[in-house]
């Protein structure tokens, strides 16, 4: 479970505009620079719109070996938190 966290200073993606393809090889950048940082939590914008950018963020982050686990943000379900696995 996610501690509580304050998603003003975490670092943070904004995938909008972004195609599926390009938004999943995105996130799996942002993912690796932020394990590189050895940042915890991260947030990734994706938007509401269509629901095609949530759903490659979704299989992005569950076929990556460095997230723990990760969640659509309560407050706005165009955002989704991060827990990383820190090395």
């Amino acid at each position: 479970m996610f501690d509580i966290i304050n998603v003003n200073k975490i670092p943070t993606i904004d995938l909008h505009g972004e195609i599926g393809d390009f938004a999943r090889i995105r996130v799996n950048e942002f993912i690796n620079d932020n394990i590189k940082l050895k940042n915890k939590y991260v947030a990734i914008i994706h938007g509401k719109g269509t629901g095609i950018v949530k759903k490659a963020t979704h299989e992005a982050l569950k076929n990556n070996k460095f997230v723990e686990e990760y969640k659509t943000y309560y407050y706005n379900d165009g955002m989704t938190l991060v827990k990383l696995r820190i090395m």
